[in-house]
C-alpha cells in the first residue's frame, strides 16, 4: 500500500475511542499583518533536543495557543485563527514536531516530550493568562502539559472532539477502550477502506473543502504519524484529568463516529472537575469546519467571559 493510500485509509478507520485524524481547514495561507511591531511569519523556537517549532502569532490581546490534531499541521486552524484574531485575540497556532515546518526528529514523539515542546513555547514566548485549544489528539497535549507543567501560564482550556481521553486502549478496568490488537493492527496494517471524508465532514460541506483539509494529512511523515499514534493511544489520563483547576470547555458533536463523544467527550467531561460540555447536534469530528462559525462564537465568549 503506497503511503498516500494508508494516510487515506488512516483517515477512515472510525476505532470508537478516537482514532481518526483530524481533517484540517486551510492550506497554505498567506500571512496576515499583525498588531505587534513586525508582521508574523513563520517563526521557530528551538527545543532541548535541537528540534525547531515553527509556529505563527496573529493579532493583539488575549494570547490563545491553538494544539491541532494527530497527523495534521496548525494550518487546520485557518478559520480560527484568522477570524479570532480580528476579534481581539493573539493567537498563536504551532507546528508539533514532525509536522508542518517544524524539525522532524529521530525521537521524542511520546507525550511527556511533546508536552515540554508545549511548554518550550510558552516559555520562550513568556505567555500568560493563556487559552489552550486543542482538537482531537491534541487534548493528550494539553493534559499533560498542565500535568508536568502545571497551570501558572493557563487561564482556559478548550477540548474540541477529544480523543486520546481518558484512555483509549482496552484494559481489565477500561472496557470501553479498543483492544491493543486491533489498534497495532491499525497502525502497521490498514487494510484498503472507502475515503473517510464521509466520516469526518457532513453531506453539505463543499468537496474543496474536504479535499483541502484531506490532504494537509499527507504532509505528515507515515513514521511519525504512527509513533505518536501509538504512543497517545496507550497513555492512560484518567488519574490527570481529576487534577485539572482551570475553566474546561469541551465541545463535542453527537455525529462523530471516529472519536465517539460517548467513550471520549462526555468521559472526559465527566472526570474533570466542573467541566462545561457543549455538543453539537450532528456535527462529525470535522466540526471545526462543519460548524465553524459556531464553534468561533463559542470559543470566543469562552475565552473573553
Amino acid at each position: 500500500m503506497d503511503r498516500r493510500h494508508m494516510l487515506k485509509s488512516t483517515a477512515s478507520t472510525a476505532l470508537g475511542a478516537g482514532l481518526l485524524v483530524s481533517a484540517a481547514s486551510a492550506a497554505k495561507s498567506a500571512q496576515p499583518t499583525s498588531s505587534h511591531e513586525k508582521t508574523r511569519g513563520a517563526d521557530y523556537v528551538e527545543c532541548a533536543d535541537g528540534t525547531k517549532l515553527a509556529y505563527t502569532d496573529w493579532g493583539a490581546g488575549k494570547p490563545v495557543v491553538f494544539i491541532h490534531a494527530w497527523a495534521l499541521p496548525s494550518a487546520m486552524w485557518d478559520y480560527q485563527r484568522g477570524p479570532l484574531s480580528e476579534k481581539g485575540l493573539r493567537c498563536i497556532a504551532y507546528d508539533r514536531r514532525g509536522h508542518g515546518r517544524s524539525g522532524v526528529p529521530n525521537g521524542g514523539y511520546d507525550c511527556d516530550n511533546l508536552a515540554d515542546d508545549l511548554s518550550t513555547l510558552l516559555d520562550e514566548l513568556d505567555l500568560h493568562g493563556v487559552t489552550l485549544v486543542s482538537h482531537s489528539f491534541g487534548a493528550a497535549e494539553v493534559v499533560r502539559y498542565l500535568s508536568r507543567h502545571g497551570s501558572s501560564r493557563i487561564e482556559k482550556i478548550a477540548l474540541i472532539a477529544p480523543a486520546g481521553t481518558p484512555f483509549a486502549t482496552k484494559t481489565a478496568d477500561n472496557p470501553n477502550g479498543v483492544p491493543p490488537e486491533q489498534l497495532e493492527f491499525f497502525r502497521t496494517r490498514v487494510l484498503q477502506q472507502e475515503d473517510g471524508k464521509k466520516a469526518f465532514f457532513t453531506a453539505d460541506t463543499s468537496l474543496s473543502l474536504q479535499n483541502w483539509g484531506m490532504a494537509l494529512m499527507l504532509t505528515t511523515p507515515l513514521r511519525v504519524a504512527v509513533e505518536c499514534n501509538r504512543q497517545i493511544t496507550s497513555t492512560d489520563f484518567r488519574a490527570e484529568l481529576p487534577k485539572i483547576t482551570v475553566p474546561t470547555l469541551i465541545i463535542h458533536g453527537d455525529n462523530d463516529v471516529s472519536a465517539r463523544i460517548e467513550t471520549t467527550g462526555r468521559p472526559t467531561a465527566a472526570l474533570i472537575p466542573n467541566a462545561e460540555l457543549k455538543v453539537y447536534e450532528g456535527a462529525p469530528h470535522g466540526l471545526f469546519l462543519t460548524h465553524k462559525e459556531r464553534l468561533n462564537a463559542d470559543l470566543l465568549r469562552f475565552i473573553k467571559g
